[in-house]
């Protein structure tokens, strides 16, 4: 047995959750054993798939397989199972399970620092006081009493009228008698 390979026990553990091949025509299936270490080998080493060994199978198949089991859920069956198995066994104590936020970037924007946006970009106008008053929002709220109204930059050039030419379409209707 290498490394990042199954043992008889683990293999013994999974092997019903990985689905057989049911085509009854064409190539022999590929052993579902072996796509399983080929696959923990590629998880475990963080090697390209072209770089994956001969004793394997062609890499090809072994993605082919990891495709289909992740879309499928196969993994999240055998993590359901394992930590079944390890619940039981009473190795997992769920008020201590957590993500270690550590490891967890935030944004450079979560800290309040500026957003990268190139001038040229175009961006939403700012949430003013009508919007949370048209939200429902009580004016002693939080978020009310900490939005502020930015200026925002006319879009249309200096010296040019943004009106319409001509009757507007509202004194074009009729109003309704």
């Amino acid at each position: 047995m290498h490394r990042h390979e199954l043992t008889d026990e683990q293999w013994a553990a999974v092997q019903p959750l990985i689905p057989r091949s049911t085509a009854r025509t064409g190539r022999p299936a590929s052993d579902r054993r072996r796509m399983l270490n080929g696959l923990f080998w590629i998880l475990a080493t963080g090697a390209p798939w072209r770089d994956l060994p001969e004793r394997f199978g062609p890499w090809q198949t072994v993605y082919d397989h990891f495709r289909k089991w992740r879309k499928s859920g196969v993994f999240a069956a055998i993590i359901e199972r394992l930590q079944v198995k390890l619940d039981n066994d009473g190795y997992i104590d769920w008020e201590l399970w957590c993500v270690d936020g550590s490891s967890v970037r935030a944004a450079r924007a979560a800290a309040g620092a500026d957003k990268k946006v190139s001038r040229g970009t175009a961006t939403n106008p700012p949430t003013t006081h009508w919007v949370a008053a048209a939200a429902g929002l009580d004016p002693s709220s939080t978020w009310s009493l900490t939005v502020r109204a930015l200026p925002w930059p006319s879009k249309s050039r200096r010296g040019r009228s943004t009106s319409r030419r001509g009757p507007s379409r509202s004194s074009d209707r009729r109003s309704p008698s």
